[in-house]
């Protein structure tokens, strides 16, 4: 059986998350791949780069993506991708689905520490 380390574990989370990360991203501004790349790594969402691309392409087939291409003054032109209409929807049902989760994710972490809190108790009352 494999064993899960705690690194293990948060890059699951993080891959679970990074689609909605993506589109968070260009629901503010187009951006091209290197700057999609350089917010992920800002906010320690992303190591390896070539994990976005296929993620790109894959939202691009669903339709969330669309993209155009921009001269650029600083070497070959850029793909700019920015978010269709489908894509905004889907952002919006997510942006609901996040609040449910973390929501859900909050009411386990207060009973967890409300229980754990009164083991505590418990025990320092038998220690008295």
């Amino acid at each position: 059986m494999e064993t899960i380390t705690l690194d293990n574990n948060k890059a699951q989370m993080r891959k679970g998350i990074l689609e909605y990360c993506i589109l968070l991203i260009l629901s503010r501004h187009d951006a091209y791949a290197s700057e999609i790349i350089t917010e992920l790594k800002s906010a320690q969402m992303i190591v390896v780069e070539g994990t976005l691309y296929p993620l790109l392409m894959r939202q691009k087939n669903q339709g969330w993506l669309g993209y155009r291409w921009e001269e650029s003054s600083q070497g070959p032109p850029r793909k700019y991708y920015s978010l269709t209409e489908k894509g905004k929807a889907l952002l919006r049902e997510l942006d609901g689905s996040w609040r449910e989760m973390v929501a859900s994710i909050e009411h386990i972490r207060e009973q967890s520490e409300a229980a754990l809190n009164r083991q505590q108790q418990t025990t320092s009352d038998e220690n008295k």
